[in-house]
């Protein structure tokens, strides 16, 4: 005890100092998530256009997100197209601080494609998606088929009978990878024509006649954006339900499921893993790395505002809906689609690829 007294006494001044400069990182590092963000910014970072359905519902979000999360951060919005939401989520793995103060907007692919679309080098030491912190799901989204109501194909049939062109972003893109799915697993004859940054621009492309139609397009922007779509008047027509599960609205009012048209098990197998991908097409996460209570804290505070009367206010007024899934689950079904048998990632593999 005597030594230990000794040397106490005896330590230099700078070993003092540098003891006391850890015991400070250590005291920010933990310093409580209810308090971290007090005077902070956070960012949304969006992986698409501006104007699209992805950045419109993530600037609803950030309208109210502040208001829920104790310390009321002021929260903006940055957009980041590209590669089908890869750019946003590769600079969110990568790049973006692991602090809790960037959180990304993406479609689905951006997690997906790593599994079924694969590419030389590709290393889940470099970008693994399902090490994402999910923070939450706007809405359990429909995806929809649309054509121009004076083109040839004026319902779903059409689609396995007729060319249908469409129009796509490319590369993995939710639309591309769900209109290359269409084409390949249940046979549409659908020529596609690529190139376009994103559903914004595939939609002008569709209202100048460079193309009849786009697949893979989000129920909730077609609302918000031809809300006569439904009823076949205007200049678009909702003619098919891309996916496995149907929406109350459009089961009403008959627009059949593109996995209604699978010819065997196998093909419908396939389908039922890759299209539960679409349900999340309003997805928000954080980076890895980023402190468990502060993921925690947005989960909940993410779920209150997407929950609340005001959102749900504003966002009935955009015409879209507003019905989130929590973190838990969009984990929870990442890892489900992670876990699917070889030989259905095999057959989506494939059928992507062409």
């Amino acid at each position: 005890m005597a030594q230990q007294k000794a040397w106490l006494h005896h330590i230099r001044p700078l070993a003092w100092a540098a003891a006391l400069l850890g015991a400070g990182v250590q005291t920010a590092a933990a310093q409580p998530a209810a308090d971290f963000y007090k005077g902070k910014t956070m960012t949304i970072v969006v992986g698409a256009s501006v104007g699209g359905g992805v950045d419109l519902f993530a600037r609803l979000v950030s309208r109210h997100l502040g208001k829920f999360v104790p310390g009321t951060p002021t929260v903006i919005v940055q957009n980041m197209p590209g590669a089908g939401s890869l750019v946003a989520a590769k600079h969110l793995y990568t790049i973006a601080p692991k602090d809790g103060t960037q959180i990304a907007s993406v479609l689905p692919g951006a997690f997906f494609d790593p599994l079924f679309n694969p590419q030389p080098g590709d290393s889940k030491d470099k970008y693994d998606p399902t090490k994402f912190n999910f923070i939450g799901n706007g809405n359990a989204e429909s995806l929809v088929c649309l054509s121009r109501t004076d083109s040839p194909i004026q319902k779903s049939a059409d689609m396995y009978d007729k060319e249908f062109i469409v129009g796509t972003p490319g590369g993995g893109s939710l639309v591309h990878v769900y209109t290359t799915v269409l084409k390949t697993l249940l046979n549409a004859k659908l020529k596609i024509v690529t190139g376009y940054p994103g559903t914004k621009e595939i939609v002008m492309a569709v209202q100048n006649s460079e193309v009849q139609g786009v697949c893979g397009f989000a129920y909730s922007s077609a609302k918000l954006q031809f809300p006569d779509a439904l009823e076949g008047k205007g200049q678009f027509r909702i003619i098919a339900q891309v996916g496995s599960t149907g929406y109350p609205e459009l089961d009403s009012a008959k627009i059949p499921l593109t996995i209604d048209a699978a010819k065997d098990k196998d093909t419908r197998d396939a389908l039922e893993i890759f299209y539960s991908q679409g349900l999340y097409v309003r997805a928000f996460m954080m980076p890895p790395g980023v402190p468990k209570d502060r993921v925690d804290l947005i989960r909940t505070s993410f779920i209150e505002a997407v929950k609340s009367p005001a959102l749900q206010e504003e966002a009935a007024k955009m015409m879209t809906d507003a019905e989130p899934n929590t973190g838990e689950d969009m984990e929870a079904m990442v890892k489900q689609v992670y876990a699917a048998s070889p030989a259905i990632i095999d057959r989506i593999r494939k059928a992507m690829a062409q």
